[in-house]
């Protein structure tokens, strides 16, 4: 009964000491309550990589199923991805991955070959602690060009024949139907452009000489053009204008102020009849007719008009209504060196060996003797200027074995066609597209209408002109010949149509150009024919007042 009775107490004091405690715990002796839990911590992206390669905002040459990772500081709420992701025209799988902080993207198909894309991401995704990305991110993807192979392959003697005979249809097929001149570009049927047509001229004895026309075709072309130049277009002291209206002759304004002579695109004609005058050698009497008529044309040019009033340089327009008011002195180096050597080459009217040193070479201005890219540059601006500095003057001189008071040219054109190459193939300025085998900066059309600009390394706008690399065959076969073949081969039909290569492309935001142009077409017919077999050079050269004229100038050369 004890034993009961104290344990009956023992549980009543337990109870009344229960309550006690129950009643204090109301008292001043509390607990806090636990702190509330800090709010969301936002977040931005760490980085991201595609294909396994730390990437940019903007990447370039990404394969067409790239792989996308984009990698956070903290696990990603995998219920706010689908609404804050998207990947432009692509449909997408979306994994994870190292606890939900990385994202792995990629496109349920493949993408387009060279073309844009952007993947999005919002600043509604949410970690799983409920931030949010503090910043959104876009990342610019531009996929790689098609590597395989467009057309079936050919030898390397095949493809230079198949690049010739297509570039010259742009003379022939597309020569205007009744000055047979060279129309400006395919898209103005009735500019004719007076350089481009001896461009053009120089091309139809490639053709001949190829099997591609006839002599007799050929011939009769080019008399065609004689008689047209002869009786129909206007003349300023023996120079043609730029720009002449196919059809009738008449001058077209090449500017507001340009509405008269142009002594350069008159050197550049010239030095296309020049060459046909030589080709054209035979005793019968159309051949002689046509000798005769181009000596005509030859011989009317005043050469010492063109110095404004005897200054010893030479200028390059000059206006029956507005007289020297463009005042453009012609002066090196660039490609205008053919008209001092046709002035100082004239039968009738020759310049003396002043105006070529005071004037073209400004007494040694003209001189550089800099390097770039390891190669040292006799004459010119920083890094050479645009490639055509080295073609137009150069389809009839051979600069092979050339050297004045001032360079020898012949390290002159290879020096800068070398350093134009070693610039795309460094590509400082990281444009897609530029390789050992993607190269060549000159004049030509760009992306926006109008936009015709001098590319060259110091104005370098992603721009690529077929004509730089493949007017540049007699200086760089190796490095051209690839560049052919990567233009052919790989880029296909989006940059070859029906007068071979179009005029230029843009890999980097892809444009490729639907134009030809006769001042960029006609060289590469020449050159490679120079590089093949010397022709034009021989011919032009061959002519006994350019030889006299050029050493009157203090040129020397083995053909000279």
């Amino acid at each position: 009964m004890i034993t009961r009775s104290v344990t009956f107490l023992q549980i009543i004091t337990i109870l009344l000491l229960s309550g006690w405690v129950a009643i204090t715990g109301c008292g001043k002796n509390k607990q806090p309550d636990p702190p509330p839990p800090p709010p969301p911590v936002n977040f931005s992206i760490t980085s991201w990589d595609v294909d396994g390669i730390p990437s940019f905002e903007d990447n370039k040459g990404v394969s067409i199923t790239p792989l996308i990772r984009l990698h956070f500081p903290t696990a990603i709420d995998r219920a706010s991805v689908a609404s804050s992701i998207a990947f432009q025209t692509a449909d997408i799988n979306i994994s994870y991955s190292n606890s939900d902080s990385i994202l792995v993207i990629q496109a349920n198909a493949p993408l387009a070959y060279l073309s844009r894309y952007t993947l999005s991401v919002a600043n509604s995704l949410k970690s799983k602690q409920g931030g949010k990305l503090s910043t959104p991110v876009s990342i610019k993807l531009l996929t790689q060009y098609d590597p395989s192979d467009k057309f079936p392959m050919l030898s390397d003697n095949e493809l230079l024949d198949k690049v010739q005979q297509q570039t010259f249809k742009y003379f022939w097929d597309y020569g205007h139907p009744v000055s047979g001149m060279a129309r400006e570009r395919d898209s103005s049927p009735e500019t004719v452009t007076t350089g481009g047509t001896g461009f053009g001229i120089m091309a139809m004895i490639a053709a001949i000489n190829r099997g591609f026309i006839t002599r007799v075709e050929g011939r009769d072309r080019i008399l065609r053009i004689v008689d047209f130049l002869t009786n129909n277009c206007t003349r300023y002291h023996g120079v043609f204008s730029h720009w002449i209206y196919g059809s009738t002759g008449q001058t077209q304004p090449f500017s507001t102020n340009d509405n008269g002579a142009d002594l350069v695109e008159t050197s550049f004609l010239l030095e296309g009849l020049i060459t046909a005058r030589q080709y054209f050698n035979g005793a019968d009497a159309v051949e002689t007719e046509l000798r005769n008529k181009i000596n005509s044309i030859w011989d009317a040019v005043e050469w010492n008009w063109f110095r404004q009033s005897g200054q010893n340089v030479l200028y390059w327009h000059w206006s029956p209504d507005k007289g020297w008011i463009m005042n453009h002195q012609i002066k090196g180096w660039n490609e205008a060196l053919i008209v001092y050597v046709l002035a100082s080459s004239s039968r009738t009217d020759s310049i003396p060996k002043i105006v070529y040193d005071n004037g073209w070479a400004s007494n040694g201005g003209m001189v550089n003797n800099a390097t770039y890219y390891g190669y040292q540059l006799p004459l010119g601006s920083p890094n050479g200027g645009p490639l055509f500095f080295e073609h137009y003057s150069f389809l009839g001189i051979n600069p092979n074995g050339l050297s004045d008071a001032y360079a020898n040219y012949q390290t002159q054109t290879k020096n800068h066609a070398l350093i134009n190459y070693e610039y795309c193939k460094a590509n400082p300025q990281r444009w897609y597209g530029y390789s050992s085998q993607c190269w060549g900066l000159t004049a030509s059309d760009g992306p926006a209408p109008g936009y015709y600009q001098a590319h060259s390394p110091n104005n370098d706008r992603g721009v690529i002109t077929p004509t730089a690399a493949l007017s540049s065959f007699p200086y760089t076969p190796a490095e051209s010949m690839n560049a052919l073949k990567f233009f052919y081969y790989k880029l296909g039909n989006k940059l070859w149509g029906n007068y071979g290569f179009y005029d230029a492309f843009k890999m980097d935001d892809p444009w490729f150009a639907s134009s030809t142009l006769a001042i960029d077409q006609g060289p590469v017919v020449v050159m490679i024919e120079n590089y093949r077999s010397g022709l034009l050079w021989s011919l032009f050269t061959s002519a006994p007042e350019i030889k006299n004229g050029m050493r009157r100038l203090g040129f020397t050369a083995p053909y000279l």
